[in-house]
């Protein structure tokens, strides 16, 4: 459904030591546009590749109208990982590098037995869920 998510920061490189941290408890990379013209003031985690003609991404930038980035009220981007750990590892690592706790790491019953997730807000306060479906115990190390 989705090529790619953008989320609108004020300090870039806060940004990028944010979403480096958390994304990579979730094995994503950032995107390689080396070579490729129009790129300053974008950094994505995910894929990108061909030009994107393939692509799922989470990108951040400065709003392109030059205004000040600010939060959306109901606006959230939820994120899959593959175990509960993943969950926690990505909470943990929100909190390190300038993210908000929103909600710990946790089972969510009131969705359904097996909604493991935690919510934060990166440092622009930009909303974000972790979200480990499948299990409803902890998963063997």
């Amino acid at each position: 459904m989705f090529s790619y998510v953008s989320l609108g920061t004020n300090d870039l490189k806060r940004a990028a030591r944010f979403y480096d941290a958390t994304m990579a408890t979730l094995g994503y990379a950032r995107c390689d546009v080396s070579g490729e013209p129009n790129w300053d003031g974008w950094i994505g985690w995910g894929t990108y590749e061909q030009h994107g003609a393939t692509e799922l991404a989470l990108w951040v930038c400065r709003p392109f109208d030059g205004k000040p980035a600010t939060v959306g009220n109901g606006t959230m981007v939820a994120l899959v990982a593959k175990s509960w750990r993943q969950v926690d590892a990505f909470h943990a690592a929100a909190l390190v590098n300038g993210g908000m706790s929103d909600g710990a790491p946790g089972l969510r019953l009131h969705y359904q037995p097996d909604f493991y997730a935690a919510y934060v807000r990166d440092p622009d306060g930009n909303k974000l869920a972790v979200v480990c479906r499948g299990f409803t115990v902890p998963q063997p190390v």
